[in-house]
């Protein structure tokens, strides 16, 4: 057996064994989140891709139970910070407090901020001043904060998840769009299914609920992160993406019949997400490559932030979850 046969092979069962993992892990995680699998596996894609997401849902939709059981099962760090119109940077990132020792010496020392997690919840993200905002999804790109001068990193693996409840408007800032590019994906969480609600209702309310375990731990997803960046991408899919998202811009290459309907499209940044989160679902399904069935799963969480209508489709009530659909429809 020659290097390259032996490195293909190693490959290969470093994949399946990522697999066989986090397939325990959307098992463990539907124990407790019941009627919401489409969410569950959005979530898991997201953190497989190495990128945040934007959870979008009415109150009461397990929103803050979802990133509480993901932190549990995949066994991260993980804190919550509820956002609110006082929530100052200092409050997200750290201070500075002044100390003064036992030989009378003072000197600064840094207190880290709850933004040192492997895994952190915003929850209610508009809800906090654009500088507050910024605050947080600069440490996002930046994978690390700056106070007074000096570099602090964060945690490795570092993912946030936000959420947003797209019904009470009134007192928010809602985040600017350059901004809201920065998620790799958003999930919509809609209301389960009759059954689904059933069982929760049952599980929750009878006795203790379903007792968590890990399933695996930071290393283990950083891990199936690398695997996930060398999965083999065929030119088909290259191309099904491409085409997506060009067609949803509104310049000379965007779609004809759709042009005077978007006011802003999808930049490189979607094409990139696209790339990551369809190798993470292959992966979470078993596969070793993605297809374009997974571009045509994917294309409302990558596309739905990235994009916005006029003020004329708008009146016409179209939507922009319309123009996604018929995108897909006549290009994939």
């Amino acid at each position: 057996m020659n290097d390259t046969t032996s490195s293909d092979a190693d490959a290969v069962a470093r994949a399946e064994k990522a697999a066989a993992i986090f397939g325990k892990v959307r098992e463990g995680i539907g124990r407790v989140i019941f009627g919401q699998r489409a969410v569950i596996d959005q979530a898991l894609i997201t953190l497989l891709a190495g990128g945040h997401g934007l959870i979008i849902g009415v109150p009461g939709l397990a929103k803050t139970k979802l990133v509480e059981t993901l932190g549990i099962v995949l066994g991260l760090d993980w804190k919550r910070i509820q956002f609110t119109p006082d929530l100052m940077p200092a409050d997200i990132i750290g201070s500075e407090v002044l100390e003064e020792a036992a030989d009378h010496r003072r000197s600064f020392r840094f207190i880290p901020g709850p933004v040192f997690a492997q895994l952190l919840m915003a929850d209610e993200i508009n809800r906090a001043s654009p500088r507050t905002q910024s605050a947080l999804l600069q440490a996002m790109q930046e994978k690390h904060v700056t106070v007074a001068g000096q570099r602090y990193d964060l945690p490795k693996p570092f993912h946030v998840l936000a959420t947003q409840n797209p019904l009470e408007q009134e007192g928010t800032y809602p985040l600017p769009e350059a901004q809201l590019d920065r998620f790799l994906l958003q999930i919509d969480i809609g209301y389960p299914d009759a059954e689904s609600e059933k069982k929760m209702m049952l599980a929750t309310t009878f006795g203790e609920e379903a007792a968590l375990k890990p399933f695996c731990n930071p290393e283990v997803l950083m891990e199936a992160q690398t695997i996930v960046r060398h999965l083999p991408v065929g030119e088909k899919v290259v191309e099904a993406i491409l085409r997506l998202v060009r067609a949803a811009r509104p310049d000379a290459g965007g779609d004809p019949t759709l042009r005077n309907s978007i006011a802003w499209g999808p930049g490189p940044r979607a094409s990139q997400a696209f790339m990551l989160a369809a190798r993470a679902r292959a992966l979470l399904d078993g596969r070793f490559a993605p297809s374009v069935d997974d571009v045509v799963a994917l294309a409302h969480p990558v596309l739905r932030h990235r994009m916005a209508l006029n003020f004329s489709a708008r009146a016409e009530g179209t939507t922009i979850a319309d123009v996604i659909d018929r995108l897909t429809r006549s290009l994939l």
